[in-house]
């Protein structure tokens, strides 16, 4: 097959990131299995075991963690595959390696390959399932030395934990994908905790004491807390980024340039140093930990895009989220004037929850636009909920005339926040000549 009809053969499956359906949420997990995708491995021959990985969730902050640490593993001189979700424009973002997403037609012969077998399996897998094996198969062919997999939902049940980590990296413990029913908590961290093999090193970033026992008694060899084994010991807001003190069990590397914004970025570096040391056994070199980081990029995770007035783009599409989005844009940048803020969201967030923890309140206007997503809310919905914040809004649903408006509306001191949902990001960068 070629790409287009490779991934419109990917399309006639389930595709639970479009729908909105699938695994139940956290503390509900009847019926589960990753019996589908251990058929689909078992009949490619086992790639996910071919190289190491290093295996990463959290509900938040995997995915710059996951691109941090690939920088790390690529300055060190080895080839890297990393595979992370969703995708901002094209599906073959998700699969890279070394930095470079996997070519069309290195794409289209590893999806032909797994479809060609699929019929061997006696199951029919998901989209996310295909995807996840493509990626699997295609780093064995290609030989990375070490693969950095992020999990695409929870832990315990997702495709990607048919590997088997000898690292694994927890950034957090937030709510979502959950009912946040009693115990919701302690129940997203059992889930992320499955993700933890016998025998391996875990990086837990996560601080909560009342949330620690299901990580601690998952059977890792060894357990590095953040904050007692590694952490972020200076987190200093720089032209461009942070400047940050990393410190592992290995020692402290000082004068690190991330060019990354957020005091939270500083915590997702110390868990990337940490799971590279944890990989290599040892401490990374000091020039070699400030070179990788100082070239690291996050597209569409606090992306500014334009000066006067400040435009910035963040795919956060939950409230944990939300509240980093609007205590960066507070911490980091001096905003004289309004805030306006174009947002759409996707169901089942509820959008006003996204709102408020966007400081909506205090915003000068909402735009609201509707996702390119059979799971967009509609932008009318997103309108009523800032209205009863008690800010002006206006229902634009297309993202680039929305993303256009908030532009021509600003003024040179002020800031427009794009945000609510990575399919938000992507068109408002497609829109703006960012691909």
């Amino acid at each position: 097959m070629d790409l287009n009809e490779a991934l419109a053969w990917l399309d006639t499956h389930a595709n639970y990131e479009v729908s909105g359906g699938g695994p139940p949420r956290a503390g509900s997990v009847g019926g589960l299995s990753l019996d589908r995708m251990r058929a689909l491995v078992d009949v490619l021959d086992s790639p996910q075991a071919q190289y190491p990985v290093i295996h990463v969730t959290g509900t938040n902050g995997k995915g710059s963690t996951a691109r941090i640490a690939a920088a790390l593993l690529v300055e060190a001189g080895l080839t890297v595959g990393t595979y992370s979700s969703p995708h901002l424009h094209r599906i073959n973002e998700r699969i890279s390696r070394n930095g470079e997403p996997i070519g069309d037609d290195d794409l289209a012969t590893a999806l032909s390959e797994v479809a060609a077998l699929v019929p061997l399996t006696g199951v029919e897998p998901s989209w996310f399932e295909l995807v996840t094996a493509t990626a699997f198969l295609w780093f064995a062919q290609v030989a990375v030395d070490v693969a950095i997999v992020e999990v695409g939902l929870l832990g315990r049940f997702d495709a990607t934990n048919v590997a088997d980590g000898v690292v694994a990296v927890v950034t957090n413990v937030g709510p979502d994908h959950t009912d946040f029913g009693e115990g919701w908590r302690l129940a997203v961290a059992d889930e992320k905790a499955g993700i933890v093999k016998a025998g391996a090193t875990l990086v837990l970033g996560e601080t909560d004491p009342e949330v620690r026992i299901p990580f601690l008694t998952a059977g890792a060899v060894d357990v590095w807390e953040r904050d007692e084994h590694f952490g972020c010991d200076e987190n200093l807001l720089a032209v461009g980024g942070r400047q940050l003190v990393l410190r592992t069990p290995n020692g402290t590397v000082d004068e690190v340039f991330l060019p990354l914004h957020g005091a939270h970025q500083g915590d997702n570096a110390a868990c990337a140093l940490a799971a590279v040391e944890a990989f290599f056994g040892g401490a990374l070199d000091a020039d070699l930990v400030r070179e990788a980081l100082a070239g690291v990029s996050s597209p569409g995770r606090f992306e500014v895009v334009q000066r006067s007035p400040l435009v910035v783009l963040d795919g956060a599409h939950n409230a944990a989220g939300a509240e980093v989005v609007a205590q960066t844009l507070a911490d980091d940048f001096d905003v004289t004037g309004e805030t306006l803020i174009v947002a759409g969201v996707l169901a089942p967030r509820d959008p006003l929850s996204l709102l408020e923890a966007l400081d909506a309140a205090n915003a000068e206007l909402v735009i609201a636009c509707t996702p390119a997503s059979p799971r967009a809310v509609p932008a009318a919905e997103v309108a009523t909920a800032a209205s009863s914040l008690g800010v002006a809004s206006e229902v634009i649903p297309d993202v680039g005339r929305a993303v256009d408006r908030a532009i021509a509306r600003a003024g040179a001191e002020d800031a427009v926040l794009i945000t609510g949902s990575l399919y938000v990001v992507g068109a408002a960068r497609s829109h703006l000549g960012l691909v």
